[in-house]
């Protein structure tokens, strides 16, 4: 038995706030028992496109170096939501998550693959590719609570890419996010139980929640959903943590009474 915890933020363009916003969160949950811990997307800075070229780091920049430490000072695995790191081709960016063990050893790097490029109602277009660009690589890091699969935001939408983290050995799925208002009204809920039930895999939805500037708003409700597609925690609104229990013994019987990846026809 695990105690996961799933932050929810309102990151701004101000980045060392937002730092000492995820240190507290970090801190509070591993006093909670917490052993993995998970920031959402864009947990660093999430300021207006035009200046996002300011906010670019590379992964021992100082936003994941702080991580780094803190994963170590408090002994926790930590995800660190996703930050923009520069080196893309063509000048962009790549939009990249990293775990961090309790030692603050660096686990596994992923770089979001699905790009958000969308009209979701909202009277705002999201062109996400125009600055960055998309990962390749479908990664699995060995931790201390088991196989977690990463993927971040957008990628919900892809149920190949977690069929791929299970068949990886995947029994723990983090989404990092920051849905906006109009889409996670309707979809975060029912997407993030879904990919935890076809899955079988338990999972944990860090996610930005709140007004991040005048034009900017997210649906937020960071949450932990079990192999059955029971939410066992949810964040209210504004920050805060949802933290709730990885028992691997439900796991492990809902894989064996009901054993559908095993009885897949179709890769």
């Amino acid at each position: 038995m695990h105690l996961i915890a799933a932050a929810q933020m309102v990151s701004t363009a101000d980045k060392a706030h937002n730092l000492d916003s995820a240190a507290r969160l970090v801190r509070r949950a591993a006093d909670l028992g917490a052993r993995i811990v998970g920031l959402p997307e864009n947990f660093s800075w999430m300021g207006p496109e035009e200046e996002r070229a300011s906010a670019v780091e590379t992964l021992d920049g100082p936003s994941l170096s702080r991580m780094a430490e803190l994963a170590r000072e408090r002994k926790v695995t930590l995800l660190a939501g996703s930050i923009l790191e520069e080196g893309a081709p063509g000048g962009r960016f790549y939009n990249t998550t990293v775990v961090f063990g309790p030692d603050g050893s660096r686990l596994a790097v992923y770089r979001k693959m699905h790009l958000f490029d969308v009209d979701v109602g909202d009277g705002k277009p999201y062109r996400e590719s125009a600055a960055v660009a998309p990962g390749n690589e479908v990664v699995v890091a060995d931790t201390e609570v088991g196989r977690l699969g990463l993927s971040i935001c957008y990628d919900l939408r892809f149920p190949e890419l977690y069929r791929r983290l299970a068949a990886g050995g995947a029994t723990l799925l983090a989404v990092p996010a920051a849905f906006t208002l109009m889409t996670g009204k309707d979809h975060w809920e029912v997407l993030l139980r879904a990919r935890a039930i076809e899955n079988q895999c338990y999972l944990f939805a860090p996610a930005q929640g709140g007004r991040h500037s005048p034009q900017r708003v997210t649906w937020g409700h960071a949450m932990v959903v079990d192999p059955w597609g029971l939410v066992t925690a949810r964040a209210s609104e504004g920050e805060g943590l949802a933290v709730a229990a990885m028992d691997t013994e439900l796991l492990a019987r809902i894989r064996r009474n009901l054993p559908c990846l095993q009885h897949r026809r179709l890769e």
